[in-house]
């Protein structure tokens, strides 16, 4: 991704002032990271497994979404509505016949975890509840891993059970058939059960009565985590989570043989057909869900690297449709929850880093690459089952010459996860250090702010220290790595304490300290005021001016760029309010120019779902995390009198 290469050598250094009508509009609203924009249509929320109905309905299960129920359908490239409630799914299994939807469910206080609800399909409501697994408890890891209908019969796969159950449809338990960590399920034409053992790269069959037949074993590498039987051509087609991130295609009509594959070897992180982390048609990321319809059109689900014990926090929802012949019909994502997305200053704001994804355009935009490598770097804390935090979406980004460092976090974070990328690695981010953590000499919790700022510094509230601790970058080795000097600590200014949010812009030497909420114990929250300092580094750090005073309930999210600072509520609005940081005055409030095209979600209830960045036209990016709408709203504002900034040197983005 960051190759030496320079795709835009200048831009013109002129400098012009650009005065809007009165009766036009100073700023343009739009979307990304969602095919749709509106709340009617958009994608659903991280779709983690598919059942495709013969006649082209397609219903995704996801373990959360904001919105709408946790099984979304879709027909002919479009959203066409959903069944159940939002938090109602655990997301990893579902299946179907020509009356009802049968889904695995989360963990619920009522009936605990290891059931799978019966929904039909013309009412979209629950009508039976069907108790899977002994494993009553689990509130985080799927216990129902996999399940396929034939005829009359219902299998699923109960994983901390190591046995397929068997049950009509109507729920009457039938047989169980013993396998060892159970997951993916098929049924082929003459009943027989495929069953995909993940861990240990194979699909093992039985017949009708449960009686073992056929083992496919895959290379130890691989990781089948889908299935799908093919009646039409008698194939088993095979999701390979594994270093290839292909389907495999196995001949079943006798002893399975391999009948070949659909997809390029490596997918995403192939380097034959595209850069490494690139994601497009057939370049597939974890391959969760395969489908047909009877007109032969095939259905693929990506679910794309990242997340951690959230799985409703997980990459997002890419859904790829072909024709007969294999070629590309449409695509469906959804790639953002609970996420942001950072202009890239050395694109000059024209491509989009989330904490794991990266994103181009707008009105849907485009989804370019996957930045989490699974098999080079299984110990990324993106994907870090036990991480503590509840995924790393919320991304802050520095451009340092041709380097770029990309800092990672969760949703209310107090630990920062460090990146860098190089040529060899593509658009994939190579985990580095953390704050807390060795790297920065330190063991305390960031809670009262942090910045990496624009020049590669990093600046930090230290739990209890009462001081603002700042690391300046040293540079950077010949993998790209970055590494920071020793912290250079300074009291926080007692007229903003608690401190709890700190922004630095190193081009005009202006520091940005919002206060927390006096007496109270959630640090995570702002209050109402806000120190601008300008000349910190020249050594004013004790007479702000201004001092910013938020009128407007619940701050939440704060960002800046130029010469002013964003700021986004939660439990109230989704408006963001535009502060000069001259004269500390309200100069503009953003809200949805255009409700019919864009929705806005409700507000912002993460503490970096903000990001800002002035590109070198004078126009202002503002980058809105929309949970609600799975999407991020993208606001493009010049203000009424604004300056085109200087010759800016562009670098490419790969």
């Amino acid at each position: 991704m960051i190759v030496k290469r320079i795709y835009t050598a200048f831009l013109a250094a002129i400098l012009v002032a650009t005065l809007a009508p009165e009766c036009q509009a100073q700023y343009t609203t739009a979307w990304m990271a969602n095919t749709f924009g509106t709340n009617a249509t958009r994608v659903g929320n991280t779709a983690r497994s598919m059942w495709v109905a013969p006649e082209g309905v397609i219903y995704t299960a996801s373990m959360w979404d904001e919105n709408e129920g946790g099984v979304a359908m879709y027909q002919n490239g479009q959203h066409i509505g959903s069944l159940g409630a939002h938090g109602e799914f655990q997301g990893g299994a579902i299946t179907g016949n020509a009356t009802s939807i049968f889904a695995a469910l989360q963990f619920n206080k009522t009936y605990g975890s290891g059931k799978v609800g019966r929904y039909d399909r013309t009412s979209r409501t629950s009508d039976l509840l069907i108790a899977v697994s002994a494993t009553t408890t689990e509130r985080r890891a799927d216990v129902v891993t996999g399940l396929a209908t034939s005829g009359s019969l219902l299998y699923a796969s109960d994983f901390p059970g190591n046995r397929v159950r068997v049950f009509t449809t109507a729920g009457v338990w039938q047989r169980d058939i013993s396998v060892p960590g159970p997951g993916a399920l098929a049924v082929d034409g003459a009943g027989n059960i495929w069953i995909a053992r993940k861990s240990a790269g194979a699909i093992v069959e039985f017949n009708p009565a449960g009686a073992p037949l056929n083992t496919i074993q895959m290379s130890a590498a691989s990781r089948p985590s889908s299935l799908f039987f093919d009646a039409v051509k008698t194939h088993l087609m095979i999701g390979d989570e594994g270093p290839d991130m292909n389907i495999k295609i196995y001949n079943i009509a006798s002893t399975p043989f391999p009948a070949g594959t659909f997809g390029i070897r490596a997918g995403y992180l192939d380097t034959t057909t595209g850069i490494k982390g690139q994601v497009g048609d057939k370049r597939f990321t974890r391959v969760t869900g395969i489908g047909k319809d009877s007109a032969g059109n095939l259905y693929v689900l990506n679910n794309p690297w990242g997340g951690t014990w959230d799985l409703g926090r997980d990459g997002g929802t890419d859904i790829h449709a072909y024709d007969g012949a294999g070629h590309l019909r449409w695509t469906l994502q959804s790639l953002n929850f609970e996420g942001n997305a950072a202009p890239d200053p050395a694109t000059d704001g024209a491509y989009f880093y989330g904490g794991t994804s990266i994103y181009a355009g707008i009105n849907g935009g485009t989804f370019v690459a996957n930045t989490v490598d699974p098999i080079d770097y299984p110990g990324d804390p993106r994907i870090d089952i036990n991480d503590h935090g509840r995924g790393e979406h919320f991304a802050q980004l520095a451009t340092v010459g041709t380097k770029r460092i990309l800092v990672a976090a969760g949703q209310n974070p107090d630990i920062f996860y460090f990146f860098h990328f190089n040529a060899a690695n593509g658009y994939i981010a190579i985990p580095d250090a953390t704050i807390p953590g060795t790297a920065f000499n330190t063991s305390a919790r960031i809670r009262n702010g942090f910045c990496l700022d624009s020049k590669g510094d990093v600046w930090a509230g230290l739990d209890k220290t009462k001081t603002i601790s700042h690391y300046p970058l040293l540079g950077f080795d010949a993998s790209g790595k970055p590494n920071w000097g020793p912290a250079i600590s300074k009291p926080t200014p007692g007229t903003v304490t608690p401190l709890t949010r700190i922004i630095y812009l190193p081009e005009t030497d202006t520091m940005i300290l919002a206060q927390g909420i006096v007496g109270s114990i959630d640090w995570t929250a702002i209050g109402s005021r806000v120190e601008v300092y300008h000349g910190w580094l020249a050594g004013n750090t004790t007479v702000p001016n201004p001092v910013i005073n938020i009128t407007s309930a619940n701050p939440k999210s704060i960002t800046a760029a130029g010469n002013y600072l964003f700021v986004g509520y939660v439990h109230t609005v989704p408006n963001i309010d535009a502060f000069n940081l001259t004269t500390g005055k309200l100069d503009n409030t953003l809200v949805d120019s255009s409700p019919n095209t864009v929705y806005p979600g409700n507000d912002v209830d993460s503490m970096y779902g903000l990001r800002s960045y002035l590109r070198s036209t004078g126009e202002y990016v503002v980058t809105k995390d929309n949970y609600n709408g799975s999407s991020i709203v993208v606001y493009r504002w010049t203000p009424k009198s604004t300056t085109v900034l200087a010759t800016k040197t562009l670098v490419s983005p790969f």
